[in-house]
């Protein structure tokens, strides 16, 4: 009898190399569950002797799932599979009963290695079946995916390394959301960015990227009010004035946009190189920061919104990834290489 299993993410890119790195030759049922909520409910009709769980959800994440299955006990065994690869995350979701944790990007080997140490994979099927059929992202373009889903997925693990990298330095904690993707036309960029303006006045730093038909910008945009818990958790030697929360905006973009990029360019396979970061304002508000050229203000952009907090300090930022139309068309050729791969 098959072994029922769960594979629970709201990307369907990362359900399906999920699905993917299973041994071919296990005998398993396969189903799929966009969020935490259908992950228990499919529990809860025995369809999940196995959970594989991703973290960071909308409605329900990994985290009120593992609470849920503990406070129930509910039968079930759970690897979470997640980009938020902080040692924080790997320490929570152990002690909530998580059988093991891999991270994101899948890697099939360790994922069946993970399975044979804990025993997980003693039924083998008898006879050649045919493959389970994967759920693909609708609204597909000419590749056959769509772009906003799968660089969510990208971004969602290039966004949890470099988190890691900022928990190490700052010793916290940080709270990770879901990527926030949308293609938009160049004018309504400020539009879409007027929550980060009801939080204050922001500082925003500006970094360029680019490879092989590939052209970004990473601007980091750090609430001005969160800058003395910045300090302080840096242990900055010097009195807080506008040079030093400059000196203290450069270092964080650097190890943000940094880390992000290059998270970026190994799923991607391509060596970006960087400009110089800039700093754009202090002190200040978006009007005037996102206004597009009269001749650029109709194309369209891709606008990837990731909002880093630390709730156990006053400190909450944006990194906002940009792609002008011209490298949305070279990124989703670049993107149809990695989803035919998986």
């Amino acid at each position: 009898m098959p072994t029922p299993i769960v594979i629970c993410d709201d990307s369907s890119l990362a359900r399906k190399q999920m699905a993917k790195a299973l041994p071919a030759e296990w005998d398993i049922e396969i189903n799929f569950a966009c969020d935490g909520q259908q992950a228990l409910e499919a529990i809860r009709q025995g369809l999940a002797d196995l959970l594989f769980l991703d973290l960071n959800m909308p409605n329900m994440d990994g985290y009120q799932v593992l609470e849920t299955i503990r406070r129930e006990d509910l039968p079930t065994l759970v690897i979470v599979v997640s980009g938020d690869v902080q040692e924080e995350a790997y320490h929570k979701v152990s002690q909530l009963g998580a059988l093991a944790f891999l991270p994101k990007p899948i890697d099939s080997q360790r994922v069946q290695q993970t399975l044979k140490d804990f025993g997980l994979t003693p039924a083998l099927k008898t006879h050649a079946e045919p493959q389970t059929q994967m759920d693909l992202p609708t609204e597909t373009n000419a590749y056959g995916f769509k772009l906003k889903e799968v660089m969510q997925e990208i971004v969602n693990v290039a966004m949890g390394q470099a988190a890691s990298l900022f928990a190490q330095v700052l010793k916290v904690f940080i709270e990770l959301p879901v990527p926030q993707v949308n293609i938009l036309q160049a004018s309504r960029l400020q539009n879409a960015l007027s929550r980060v303006e009801q939080r204050g006045s922001i500082s925003v730093a500006c970094q360029g990227f680019t490879s092989m038909g590939i052209a970004g910008e990473a601007l980091l945009l750090f609430r001005d009010a969160s800058f003395t818990d910045l300090a302080k958790l840096t242990h900055y030697p010097n009195a807080l004035d506008r040079a030093a929360e400059l000196e203290l905006l450069t270092d964080m973009a650097s190890i943000l946009i940094g880390a992000c990029v290059k998270g970026l360019s190994e799923q991607l396979d391509l060596d970006f190189s960087k400009g110089h970061p800039v700093i754009l304002g202090q002190h200040s508000s978006l009007q005037g920061i996102f206004r597009p050229h009269s001749e650029t203000e109709n194309q369209h952009i891709l606008a990837i919104k990731i909002d880093y907090k630390i709730s156990s300090h006053n400190i909450d930022c944006d990194l906002l990834l940009l792609f002008p139309e011209p490298s949305m068309r070279a990124l989703e050729e670049r993107l149809s290489y990695i989803v035919e791969g998986h």
